[in-house]
């Protein structure tokens, strides 16, 4: 039986260097660690090292690491070909979803790794039992999924598939703390995983309140920013219940639920949304206009709030 590498690695190989697998190479090397990121789009491989520099002055900035933006980017390389991943202890996949793409890769990487080597998928939804398939060694994969930006947001959600042995997904979950994460361990497999689950249940009721003109996009954002979204940031929902007493949410549940929304006709609202090109950021505008000057500096407050939220977690800890 393969020997499972130390919990807390050495080397890691990211594949897909672009917004998820650069910012999870630039969260690896924050923490010291030898990183080689791979991609086969020389271009954005190329822009790579100055957003790794980007995101370790954010880092830097807030206080979370004390080494300059060159020296965290200077243990990430930067290359196309696969072989590079060959000596790494970890593993982490990262391109774009689609199924058939990544049983393609993990073909490729069983022919270049030992059966020793963990390896992981950044996926945000589909399931391990799924990707898996291809492998002759599923024992050692496993679903490492990070959240948007990696270097702000700690949590990472370990989703295990059925054949994954428990050593394995016990060595991720020390390591992910090691370079001070917050993994959660999905112990069975579910479509979303958690944070998805949570996020789209919210999406929905807040397009059906817009949907039913209570209210506007803004109006709903600032009910939420203005009063869950901090709370939850120290509390969780299950806690808050607690906090308030089971008995006062049971009475209100038990008539605000049956109301909630619980159709998919909201989603008729982003459709239309798409089918004109509207698709938010990227394209300038969706629910809200986004020039380009307002675009970054609502990212650039956002990533800061995020930092110091998250110095915060680490400064009590």
């Amino acid at each position: 039986m393969a020997q499972i590498p130390s919990p807390v690695f050495s080397t890691a190989s990211v594949i897909g260097s672009g917004l998820m697998g650069t910012g999870i190479a630039a969260v690896f090397a924050a923490a010291k660690m030898k990183v080689t990121l791979i991609d086969t789009d020389e271009k954005r491989l190329g822009e790579s090292k100055s957003r790794i520099q980007g995101i370790a002055a954010e880092l830097l900035s807030a206080e979370l690491i004390e080494e300059s933006p060159d020296a965290v980017a200077a243990r990430v390389d930067c290359v196309s070909d696969l072989e590079a991943c060959k000596e790494s202890d970890l593993i982490l996949e990262a391109i774009f979803e689609n199924l058939e793409a990544k049983h393609a890769l993990y073909t490729q990487l069983e022919q270049i790794v030992s059966p020793s080597t963990i390896i992981g998928s950044n996926t945000s939804g589909l399931l391990p039992s799924a990707l898996c398939r291809p492998f002759r060694h599923p024992e050692r994969f496993l679903v490492i999924h990070f959240w948007n930006p990696p270097h702000a947001i700690p949590l990472v959600e370990v989703v295990p598939n059925p054949a994954t042995r428990p050593e394995v997904t016990e060595s991720v979950l020390q390591f992910l703390r090691s370079v001070k994460c917050d993994p959660v361990l999905v112990a069975k497999e579910i479509p979303g995983f958690i944070g998805n689950r949570l996020q789209y249940a919210v999406l929905r009721e807040a397009l059906a309140i817009v949907r039913s003109g209570a209210a506007t996009p803004e109006a709903v954002d600032t009910a939420m920013k203005a009063s869950l979204g901090p709370r939850y940031s120290v509390v969780g929902p299950i806690e808050t219940a607690d906090l308030g007493g089971l008995d006062t949410f049971f009475t209100i549940a038990s008539y605000l639920m049956p109301l909630l929304a619980k159709d998919e006709d909201v989603l008729q609202l982003m459709k239309e949304k798409v089918a004109a090109g509207k698709t938010g950021l990227r394209s300038g505008e969706g629910f809200y206009s986004w020039p380009e000057e307002r675009a970054a500096a609502v990212v650039a407050r956002r990533n800061r709030a995020l930092l110091q939220h998250r110095k915060s977690v680490i400064s009590d800890q």
